[in-house]
């Protein structure tokens, strides 16, 4: 009977496996292959070249740089896109002024707030880019216009044109755009934590703040590391918002060179694909450590209610 059991379970299974070993594991076995060779994309003629393209890569000060550029996204994108959404979405839920009927409730209008700030979500990432380029036009664009029409035409920034400002100009887009999404998503959990902990909290003289960190984050924990590891995901995967926005290659002077749009010149511009999936390999590395610390050091006691 066990037998049987176990064949029947196999049996759901062979597709599924088989399926997600022919379109995921085996494209980064292949990946893995080439990422040995000289292979140009192109040519169907390639030679091993054995760790050639690895040498190359820890003595490219390119990839370094667009290494350097991916750290600072991965420390500043998920600290203040979470810090912002799990700030919104507390005032929306338990900011309001108390009423008579309850202990603690949200602000007037919370949910019109919610649909404002979840309106980026339901527009291309290629449209929010192209409205910022505008944006930071140092020409015709709102920012600077916005600028002169205060009196303050001394001070017209290049914006994207800028090194020192390029990378920082990158960022504010992605936390615009990313934001109103885990304000609902946090406004979600929060909606589903017990009323009483609050009220009994406050009954022992807590504020807003206290309970923010003694009730709101813990019990919010599990949402919060998951958000953590997915905007640590996208600021490494910030290829679309790079390649719209920024001038040249990578930004000036190589300011907003990431390692996506690093790979993406190497393959596509200078074909050399054997050393653009090397890149690859070094991006995997990359995403799965920095996953892997998030979840280590975020580990604590699950709590329930």
């Amino acid at each position: 009977m066990q037998h049987g059991k176990y064949r029947f379970i196999a049996g759901f299974l062979v597709l599924p496996l088989a399926i997600y070993g022919v379109f995921v594991v085996s494209p980064f076995l292949q990946a893995l292959y080439y990422s040995f060779t000289d292979w140009t994309g192109l040519s169907p003629d390639f030679d091993v070249t054995g760790l050639e393209n690895y040498r190359r890569l820890w003595n490219d000060d390119i990839f370094w740089t667009a290494v350097g550029h991916n750290v600072v996204l991965l420390l500043v994108l998920p600290l203040v896109t979470l810090g912002l959404g799990l700030f919104f979405a507390f005032m929306l839920n338990v900011g309001g002024r108390r009423r008579r009927n309850a202990a603690i409730a949200g602000v007037r209008g919370s949910n019109v707030y919610k649909i404002v700030y979840f309106f980026p979500q339901v527009l291309s990432i290629a449209i929010v880019a192209l409205l910022f380029q505008f944006a930071y036009n140092p020409n015709s664009g709102a920012l600077n216009s916005f600028l002169g029409a205060i009196g303050l035409d001394s001070v017209r920034p290049e914006w994207l044109g800028d090194p020192d400002l390029a990378l920082w100009c990158v960022m504010v887009v992605m936390i615009w755009s990313n934001v109103g999404f885990y304000v609902v998503l946090f406004s979600a959990g929060m909606s589903a934590i017990p009323r009483d902990f609050y009220e009994a909290a406050l009954l022992d003289g807590a504020n807003r703040l206290q309970t923010f960190f003694r009730i709101t984050l813990p019990l919010l924990w599990d949402t919060v590391q998951t958000g953590w590891v997915y905007m640590g995901i996208m600021a490494l995967d910030s290829f679309a918002v790079v390649q719209i926005m920024t001038i040249g290659p990578g930004g000036p002077d190589y300011s907003t060179e990431v390692l996506s749009f690093y790979l993406y010149t190497k393959a596509f511009r200078d074909g050399q694909a054997g050393y653009a999936t090397t890149l690859g390999v070094a991006l995997l590395i990359v995403t799965l450590l920095f996953a892997g610390i998030v979840l280590k050091i975020g580990r604590r006691e699950r709590l329930e209610y």
